[in-house]
């Protein structure tokens, strides 16, 4: 009993949690979070929890809500002390998903976890997160800082994010009506955005590559690093007015991956490989690696972040209008059916 009365008393702090560390970041952030508010958020940063209500245009509204993460991206970034972009990556992850359905992004909650917070770098990360919700148009009404002593290792953290939205419940974009004829659009990528981050730093490793290098004008790590193009405020703007009948984030799994998740059966995607111009990096990266075309197809974006299919005759218009918009635009293949034997989308080179 002697014993249990001398021992020390501790408090949270002893387990290497810095209290205050949160309150000051919340402070921190709030004039970031304010400049993506939208009319229907109710309160703001700080509460247990956020309150938003659905914009009064909708008339019989569904929710559509997607979930993602950085992915080992982080890694370069810890490698870099560079932070200040995979926050819009974080963003860009979530939005673009829910985007191919039709939805509009409503809000967006994140999750930063990490062993010993560091203001200075949560707040590079929440300031790139409440850039990617500007371009988004998204509010970024809340979210968590896990602080959790030997989680992770002295200066890595981790990221999650978690967008919801909204469409009309007749106007969700299934790729139910994709026919035969019709014409496959891609939206270029800004880079490898958020996936074959593994294979890349495996790269680098093995090649022992200098990332501060001149790569075509620019350090490779600036090119590395370049963040999730965000394709919502032009591809919404489409979808106002040119029926489009499918979309596809091409995330993890390339084209040949994820083009068939919005495909029937009976259906292919035939793509032409030499029909847009695949940025340098990649290029450089099956080089440096030895990666085959297969394996560059299933790994990397190769320079298509969003396939948009639509009938042949709106594809010009389709193609006019996200040009306007400021993407670029390729007609990178057609809609036909399928043969027993064949892959849901052929990627010809």
């Amino acid at each position: 009993m002697v014993a249990e009365l001398n021992k020390p008393s501790l408090s949270y702090r002893d387990a290497g949690v810095d209290i205050d560390a949160g309150d000051t970041l919340v402070e921190r952030i709030k004039p970031w979070a304010k400049r993506t508010m939208r009319p229907e958020v109710l309160g703001g940063i700080g509460g247990f929890g956020a309150l938003m209500g659905l914009p009064q245009k909708y008339k019989n509204p569904v929710l559509v809500s997607g979930t993602d993460g950085v992915g080992t991206k982080l890694k370069l970034a810890f490698m870099l002390d560079k932070h200040d972009t995979v926050g819009i990556d974080l963003v860009g992850m979530s939005v673009n998903d829910i985007l191919v359905q039709g939805a509009e992004p409503l809000f967006f909650l994140d999750y930063f976890a990490c062993g010993k917070l560091d203001i200075d770098i949560a707040e590079q990360v929440v300031k790139g997160i409440a850039r990617g919700c500007e371009l988004a148009g998204c509010a970024l009404i809340g979210g968590e800082t896990a602080e959790m002593p030997g989680m992770y290792p002295p200066g890595e953290y981790d990221l999650a994010g978690f967008a919801v939205g909204a469409v009309e419940r007749d106007a969700i974009i299934g790729g139910s009506d994709i026919a035969p004829g019709d014409i496959v659009l891609g939206l270029a990528s800004s880079g490898a955005h958020s996936n074959g981050y593994s294979l890349i730093r495996r790269i680098l490793e093995l090649g022992k590559i200098d990332l501060s290098a001149d790569f075509d004008g620019r350090p490779l790590a600036d090119v590395l690093m370049a963040p999730t193009r965000i394709y919502v405020k032009p591809v919404l703007d489409l979808l106002a007015s040119v029926p489009v009948k499918g979309m596809a984030h091409i995330t993890g799994g390339g084209l040949t991956g994820n083009v068939p998740r919005i495909l029937a059966e009976h259906l292919c995607a035939d793509i032409d490989g030499n029909s847009w111009a695949m940025p340098p990096l990649f290029g450089w990266l099956q080089q440096e690696g030895g990666v085959t075309d297969a394996e560059m197809h299933r790994t990397f974006n190769c320079g298509i972040g969003m396939a948009i299919v639509v009938a042949a005759e709106h594809a010009e218009t389709a193609h006019r209008q996200l040009t306007a918009s400021g993407e670029t635009v390729y007609r990178i293949g057609q809609i036909r059916k399928r043969a027993a034997d064949d892959a849901q989308t052929i990627i010809h080179i």
